[in-house]
């Protein structure tokens, strides 16, 4: 488990339109895979993962960065860490307890467009062939 400093800046990617105060809690359907109930929620300390997940996130509208402060602590993101980037570069992490969304992130930008297909094609092909992307 990994505590958090002070210095620590972290990020929620989502489609979801939240407010300062509001929270991010596990126990909702997930984006990714079969959606099952999440027992997680993520965060990530880099701008380029929280915008992944802002523009994969299902639902209507647009994709939404939230700067979040974790209630608990949080451990590194094995769905991400152990499979795909060894070391954690993206900074990604999940916790059970509760996000306190703390302002949002306005001025970002997406993937192009070739690079966003690319994903999700790639996730699409995971699910036909029964990968599940979160492992909770």
């Amino acid at each position: 488990m990994k505590t958090k400093s002070t210095d620590d800046l972290f990020y929620h990617g989502t489609k979801a339109n939240l407010k300062p105060g509001d929270t991010i809690e596990p126990g909702f359907n997930s984006n990714y895979g079969k959606q099952k109930k999440a027992s997680f929620v993520y965060l990530t300390a880099t701008l380029d993962a929280a915008i992944w997940g802002a523009e994969l996130a299902l639902g209507e509208g647009r994709g939404r960065i939230y700067t979040v402060e974790p209630t608990g602590p949080i451990e590194d993101d094995p769905n991400l860490t152990d499979k795909k980037f060894p070391g954690n570069p993206t900074k990604s992490y999940r916790t059970r307890d509760p996000l306190v969304v703390t302002g949002e992130v306005s001025d970002w930008h997406g993937h192009p467009t070739e690079q966003l297909q690319a994903m999700k094609d790639h996730l699409e092909k995971l699910r036909e062939m029964g990968i599940e992307a979160i492992e909770d």
